[in-house]
């Protein structure tokens, strides 16, 4: 099953790189421990807005199929 069907269709109408864009803007100059904090508030905000367990469960598949198998070199 792709992610567009456990997670739907993209619905940035071509701004997705505006999106990351700000993100990694909002993680500038953070430690990785501000950067983890920030990302934690960030899916919990979202999750709220979201309100769908079933649609946050699917994200969370989704997000989760895609990990690699080994810690990038940072």
């Amino acid at each position: 099953m792709g992610s567009e069907m456990m997670i739907g269709p993209d619905r940035f109408a071509g701004k997705g790189d505006d999106f990351y864009d700000a993100l990694m803007a909002a993680h500038a100059n953070l430690t990785d421990r501000q950067s983890a904090a920030l990302n934690a508030r960030l899916v919990l905000i979202l999750a709220n807005r979201i309100g769908d367990l079933d649609v946050l469960q699917a994200a969370l598949t989704a997000a989760s199929a895609t990990l690699p198998d080994t810690d990038p070199v940072l």
